[in-house]
């Protein structure tokens, strides 16, 4: 698809509504603007539509399960009628679970905490911690980053066919990056894993809120993702997909809603019978207005149609991408190389700058919030920017004062809720900082340049 036509579809996809749209921030250089939040990778701003579903539902909030009131069973009604819509919203296989947790990094732990004996994990250095960390009780193999999807194909089949066949297997890997925003070939991996007799895990969260994603037709055995990226506005998040694994396992949390029958034993112990459904791994009392707020973006997103949302966004990325190709020193990060295909997540870095001193400046001199730093995802963007990858980094900006070279990046990303504006003055402000340089003094101060408000 062209650009100008693409461009032109952009014009009929409006952004959807999302809190905090007319918010206007104060410029250090004095006066207000609206604020242009390009930090969606971090988490994304609410849709409108979400907040008035909560909103709408919140005087009639009840405790779940157990409760014989009309609110207790009209909550728990629609607890498990969001776990449903979070299924269809997967197109999950019949007899998969939906389980819903806090967050991706709390799906990848439950997972991690339900692998059986002697599992062997592979995962490759490219990923996000949320998925690089929780293996710690199973044997790791972590793969070096591929430059091209064909070579994380064959990177990934060298290494399960070294393995013991007999063993149990998982692959963890991500749909898009979180750094470069490229898309990964989730079904030619799940393919290699399964040839091989392993498992695979897909580490959706920041590809839901961008692709369709089907379980069915990826053939992933689970995926997780987050609500803080999907537009929900509250702690929530899912692991979905095959049950045998989890029902097996020792529940993530003990504690009541896990058990089904507990009873004391003539030794003076106690025997528990634990439920094999999600709730087996749902203990305590449920985030009820989380799990409504992930299903009501799921609709949401459903409804708006993720071809048109898709064909917008690419619109957005190519204005970043075409818009400053020709900025003396600004570099994207990238692995596939240049036009792999993408979601609206684009990192880089500008010659002669200390990418916190440059995030700082966009935000107090133009009123826009990008992130900077490692992206916690240390060993991947140590290998993007040249780096050893083994070396330590901080999570957020290191110690660096303006002008000092430091090895971060800026990552500037978007999604369904983007005006045009915005990522129009993004592109305008890093053509004038590259060009005329900052207008204000900055500082280090607690490990972040911050505007020099001392004179």
């Amino acid at each position: 698809m062209s650009v100008s036509t693409v461009a032109a579809d952009s014009s009929v996809c409006a952004p959807l509504p999302v809190l905090g749209r007319d918010v206007t921030v104060p410029l250090v250089t004095g006066g207000e603007v609206t604020y242009a939040a390009l930090d969606y990778a971090a988490s994304a701003p609410a849709l409108q539509r979400v907040w008035d579903d909560v909103a709408a539902y919140a005087p009639y909030y009840g405790s779940v399960h157990r409760g014989a009131g009309y609110l207790s069973q009209l909550s728990t009604d629609l607890f498990e009628n969001a776990r449903r819509t979070v299924a269809e919203f997967l197109d999950c296989r019949e007899g998969d679970q939906v389980v819903f947790t806090r967050s991706t990094t709390d799906s990848l732990n439950l997972l991690a905490a339900a692998l059986p004996d002697d599992c062997r994990v592979f995962v490759f250095e490219t990923e996000h911690h949320a998925a690089l960390l929780p293996w710690r009780g199973a044997q790791v193999t972590y793969l070096d980053a591929p430059r091209s999807p064909r070579e994380a194909v064959e990177t990934l089949e060298r290494a399960l066919a070294d393995r013991d066949p007999h063993g149990p297997a998982l692959v963890c890997v991500t749909g898009a990056s979180n750094v470069t925003g490229e898309l990964w070939p989730v079904r030619e991996l799940t393919a290699a894993a399964h040839a091989h007799g392993a498992r695979i895990v897909l580490d959706a969260a920041q590809l839901a809120p961008h692709h369709q994603v089907s379980v069915a037709d990826l053939g992933v055995d689970w995926v997780a993702f987050s609500g803080h990226k999907l537009y929900a506005p509250f702690g929530s998040g899912v692991l979905a997909g095959r049950a045998d694994w989890l029902r097996a396992a020792e529940p993530y949390l003990a504690g009541g809603g896990a058990s089904r029958k507990v009873g004391r034993r003539e030794d003076g112990g106690v025997d528990v019978e634990w439920h094999d459904s999600a709730a087996r791994h749902e203990a305590g009392s449920p985030n009820v207005i989380g799990a409504y707020a992930l299903a009501s973006a799921c609709k949401a997103l459903t409804e708006a149609g993720f071809d048109t949302l898709v064909a917008r966004e690419q619109y957005l990325v190519r204005v970043v991408r075409d818009g400053l190709a020709d900025v003396p020193g600004v570099r994207f990060l990238s692995l596939f190389g240049d036009e792999a295909p993408r979601v609206g997540v684009l990192s880089f870095v500008v010659e002669g700058w200390n990418s916190s001193h440059f995030a700082a400046a966009l935000s107090a001199e133009y009123g826009i919030g990008v992130r900077d730093g490692l992206f916690c995802a240390h060993p991947l963007l140590r290998t993007l920017l040249g780096s050893d990858p083994q070396t330590q980094g901080e999570c957020g900006a290191p110690e660096a004062a303006p002008g000092e070279k430091a090895l971060n990046a800026i990552r500037v990303s978007f999604g369904a809720g983007t005006p045009d504006e915005h990522v129009e003055r993004f592109v305008r402000a890093v053509k004038e900082l590259v060009a005329d340089g900052a207008k204000w003094n900055y500082r280090t101060e607690d490990g972040r340049c911050v505007p020099d408000t001392s004179a």
